[in-house]
């Protein structure tokens, strides 16, 4: 008799945890899928290029519905879990029966974070994290509105440059000096800046948003400088937040994220959690690879193997706002370390390594990412380098170790 597993949350986290567990363990649990999106599980990252056009909605989902039925999985997307028995290891679903389970995986994500501003809650003001959000956005951008976006992190360069690209008239709004402040340093947010105002989004760093005006519907964005910004709609892309509430209800430890341990378990035993919504070390991931590296582990764990998860080194690498974009490591680089830099502002290129004690740390490009996984490689091997020190800079193809070394 095969055991109940049960994931909450029907995004990439829990896709790949499925994918895992069928390598490691089928047959051994009956698996079923709950998640409040109406649709089969999708790549997120993708949802700006189906705003910009570029690709179709149907083509981000990660895996047909054949595929999850030949794995015996039961997938029930469009349905809440409003709650977590723990003592009768039994959810609570909105509208239906409630459903047991043996094991259970919190996937529930994250959501879109909502600036506590005067005018926030007017008509027009918006998220952009799931497919619901890219209808809506793409329908203010057909009606040729004005956007504002707040936010310029990876999500508020998706969400204008699918905007822009879509024909809507954008400015985005940071608070910060630099955009992507998280992933870049100041020459590479520089030129990005550079790159994504050639693509006709204006860009104002520095920027505070003090209130939202309009008589019932969304007129403009006053600044703290008291500048303001005609606007038709405001999207909030400001970052994001784990979703613990369930879990927090349930009466399992939580921070900022639902805490887990090295086997990305709970303070509850039979449950778990891994994504955007887990904390694992006092630290909560918004990105992809690691949760792919969690689910990995935990696949790894509940078919009893060892596994142990130690954290992951960050690292982005996407197309942001059409530019390719890639960091990972300590790419500021502190005392002892060396910073080797190539820059071409006219080609729209800039890359940055950083060595430490004789390994590669960290490293930025902006425009040529094509050694970006071989960088990344090296990174995490933690691999002597001072052999290629001298090429490195031009690609794994030119590295070749130097006699002298």
């Amino acid at each position: 008799m095969s055991e109940p597993l049960v994931i909450v949350g029907n995004g990439m986290a829990a896709a790949r945890l499925v994918d895992e567990l069928a390598k490691t363990s089928l047959g051994r649990y009956a698996v079923a899928v709950i998640g409040d999106e109406p649709r089969l599980a999708y790549n997120r990252v993708l949802l700006s290029s189906v705003l910009a056009g570029e690709t179709g909605s149907h083509e981000i989902e990660l895996r047909p519905a054949d595929w999850w039925r030949h794995r015996g999985v039961t997938v029930r997307y469009g349905y809440r879990v409003t709650e977590i028995d723990t003592g009768r290891r039994e959810l609570k679903i909105e509208g239906e029966e409630s459903m047991e389970y043996s094991k259970l995986v919190l996937a529930t994500g994250s959501t879109p974070l909502r600036l506590n501003v005067p005018g926030a809650d007017l008509a027009g003001v918006h998220t952009f994290r799931d497919t619901r959000d890219v209808d809506l956005l793409l329908t203010l951008a057909a009606a040729k509105k004005r956007v504002v976006v707040v936010g310029g992190g990876l999500l508020g360069l998706e969400a204008a440059y699918g905007l822009a690209k879509a024909g809507a008239p954008v400015t985005l709004l940071h608070l910060m000096d630099r955009l992507m402040e998280r992933q870049l340093d100041g020459p590479a947010a520089d030129l990005l800046k550079t790159l994504v105002e050639r693509k006709g989004i204006r860009i104002l760093l520095n920027a505070s948003t003090k209130c939202i005006h309009g008589d019932g519907h969304v007129e403009a964005v006053e600044l703290a400088d008291g500048s303001r910004i005609e606007a038709d709609a405001v999207i909030f892309a400001a970052g994001i937040r784990p979703n613990i509430a369930l879990a927090k209800d349930a009466g399992i430890a939580v921070n900022r994220g639902i805490v887990v341990n090295d086997v990305m378990q709970t303070a509850s035993p039979d449950i778990f959690a891994l994504g955007e919504c887990a904390e694992h070390r006092g630290t909560c991931y918004g990105l992809v690879e690691p949760a792919y590296e969690q689910a990995r582990v935990l696949a790894r764990h509940l078919a009893g193997r060892p596994a142990a998860y130690q954290g992951s080194v960050v690292s982005t690498n996407l197309k942001v706002s059409g530019v390719s974009v890639f960091s990972a490591g300590d790419f500021i680089g502190g005392e002892g370390s060396e910073s080797l830099v190539l820059s071409d502002r006219r080609r729209g290129t800039y890359k940055k390594l950083v060595i430490a004690d004789g390994r590669l740390t960290g490293a930025v490009l902006i425009g040529d990412t094509v050694d970006a996984l071989w960088y990344l490689e090296l990174i995490r091997n933690r691999d002597k380098v001072a052999a290629i020190r001298t090429d490195m800079m031009f690609g794994r193809a030119l590295a070749r170790p130097s006699k002298a070394a």
